[in-house]
């Protein structure tokens, strides 16, 4: 494994650690209240903060969307700890699920008026964990470390109210006023962690590790030590498969702590079925009725598919380029250089022309490189900042200390840097 495994990948996995450690303990609390959503819900209603301060151009990696985020979780956690009640006619998972869909169809209106509006949804889903910044999974470290310590000075009262809600209304505690906090500093952990992981992921580090844990042990310590385990080892397979199959990092994590808890199930099946024999059968019968499923679908696709309706061009282009009854491949690249130049110049969207910059670069490396640095000089969001960056890195070696939290102008002296590089290695 090379050294630039470990530049990419450690800030990552290092953050994986970090979410690993306080959505584990997070998540027991939340299935042992039966709102499985509420992450998913309150991840949700932080996302639309930072969407509505994006809609008002403040960057999403600011400390102004940081807090418009923060802020609207506030409200969130408010609505969630008043509209438990303790003979309730209306689950409250209803009223989470309710102000998760309302959050989302306000974002998807708020950022239907923004710039980029696509690309800032994708990075909420998805995150953009992959291009994390040490100061960053600091902050967030002492963040999570306060609010554990927080959780552990009161640890009664919540466990309390987790396991036995009866018992603790009968005890006199005021059940609504621990919930708004519980919700307040849960709103805490979101808030922060959406900013990073994104909202997919950050559900999946609360939910899985609880699920998996409380199916093997009931004691809190136990549930702990295993979901930190389980988190991490997750998180290496993970952040491995995405880097070895030029995968998105986030949903790459996500599926793979899918498929975990799939196999965790699985064991737990056979292992605690009274007849073994029985249980190896209808585990071989699933496996097969999903190898027979597949083949199916397979076969309707291959038979429905139009001709080259999924042929990837790059593919085509390199056929081209070897059959001898064609021109030169110098000139096929020469042309391919022409068309991937117009179209760069024809978009609008930010999004795509990282996508037609990372094509260049392979056809026309000169041009390709000093695009993106054009590209880099002007662009104004984050996460695309990190794409041109990582085509850049790959060739420079190295980023110039390019921040991609600051603004084009705090970064001129890395994108001159950029410059002089590219003269001196093309002229």
């Amino acid at each position: 494994m090379n050294l630039d495994i470990f530049d990419i990948m450690l800030p990552a996995f290092a953050e994986c650690l970090v979410l690993v450690g306080i959505h584990s303990y997070l998540g027991i609390h939340v299935i042992k209240r039966k709102v499985i959503f509420v992450d998913l819900s309150l991840a949700q209603i932080a996302a639309l903060g930072t969407t509505v301060a994006f809609l008002f151009g403040i960057a999403p990696e600011s400390m102004g969307a940081y807090w418009f985020s923060l802020g609207f979780t506030f409200i969130g956690a408010a609505i969630f700890s008043i509209s438990r009640f303790r003979h309730e006619k209306i689950p409250q998972e209803a009223i989470i699920g309710l102000v998760y869909a309302l959050a989302a169809a306000v974002a998807i209106l708020v950022i239907d008026r923004a710039p980029q509006g696509a690309e800032h949804i994708k990075e909420i889903l998805t995150g953009s964990i992959l291009w994390v910044q040490w100061k960053t999974i600091g902050i967030a470290a002492l963040i999570y470390i306060l609010v554990g310590i927080f959780h552990f000075v009161f640890r009664d009262k919540f466990v309390l109210i987790s396991n036995n809600p009866e018992k603790a209304y009968q005890s006199g505690v005021k059940v609504r006023m621990w919930d708004f906090w519980f919700y307040v500093t849960f709103g805490i952990v979101i808030a922060h962690s959406v900013k990073t992981a994104g909202v997919l992921l950050v559900f999946v580090f609360l939910v899985v590790p609880a699920v998996a844990t409380i199916m093997l042990t009931d004691r809190l310590w136990l549930q702990l030590v295993l979901g930190w385990s389980m988190g991490t080892v997750v998180s290496i397979v993970g952040l491995l498969g995405s880097y070895f199959a030029d995968l998105p990092s986030g949903p790459t994590v996500v599926a793979t702590y899918g498929l975990a808890l799939l196999l965790l199930a699985l064991i737990l099946y056979v292992a605690r079925a009274r007849n073994r024999q029985i249980a190896f059968r209808n585990l071989a019968f699933g496996i097969v009725v999903l190898i027979f499923t597949s083949s199916v679908f397979y076969g309707m696709v291959t038979i429905f598919r139009p001709g080259n309706q999924f042929e990837d061009p790059r593919a085509v282009f390199e056929q081209q380029s070897d059959n001898p009854a064609n021109q030169s491949n110098e000139l096929d690249l020469t042309n391919n250089s022409s068309k991937l130049l117009r179209k760069l110049e024809q978009t609008e969207t930010t999004f795509e022309r990282i996508e037609i910059l990372k094509e260049l670069v392979k056809v026309d490396e000169k041009e390709g490189i000093f695009r993106t640095i054009q590209f880099l000089e002007s662009n104004e969001v984050p996460f695309l900042a990190e794409e041109a960056i990582s085509i850049l890195k790959e060739y420079a070696k190295t980023d110039f200390e390019y921040d991609s939290a600051k603004s084009p102008k705090e970064n001129s002296e890395a994108v001159q840097k950029f410059y002089a590089w590219w003269r001196q290695k093309y002229n």
